[in-house]
């Protein structure tokens, strides 16, 4: 009776387990959508190398070239998008979405990310009001 209950035990959690979704852990984020955050500072983004790479600030960052790598890692400060890459245009209006890398503007030598080509347009409609209000928004809209 006892190897019944047991048996009917073991079937239940593995039922129990296989209901749930699947994760993977220890899993890290990769910044810009794999591409090369230097290369936006020489004239237009690139898509890096996943063995090209260097880890700052909780991710991942992919690179085209070990000079640019070296660059980042030198100085992550002037190459890293403002806001870590979410939009610009919805920091600005308190709240977060993810940026596309293949929208963006470089403002007194910060990157700035947009989720979309409508939100580059808002965006630049005031860009000094907007990089204010994403500065002050920021630490309230992403604390950590």
């Amino acid at each position: 009776m006892i190897k019944k209950l047991v048996t009917a035990f073991a079937a239940a959690i593995t039922l129990a387990l296989a209901s749930l979704p699947a994760t993977a852990g220890n899993q890290l984020a990769v910044a810009i959508g794999g591409y090369d955050t230097v290369s936006y500072h020489q004239g237009g983004p690139v898509p890096g190398e996943a063995r090209i790479n260097h880890f700052w600030n909780g991710a991942i960052w992919y690179f085209s070239s070990t000079e640019n790598r070296d660059s980042f890692a030198a100085d992550p400060e002037r190459y890293a998008p403002a806001y870590d890459g979410y939009c610009s245009w919805a920091a600005s209006q308190n709240y977060k979405a993810p940026g596309d890398p293949n929208v963006w503007q470089i403002v007194d030598g910060t990157l700035y990310v947009q989720v979309h080509p409508r939100a580059q347009e808002l965006w630049q409609a005031d860009i000094p009001a907007h990089i204010v209000a994403g500065d002050e928004n920021w630490p309230r809209i992403h604390p950590f």
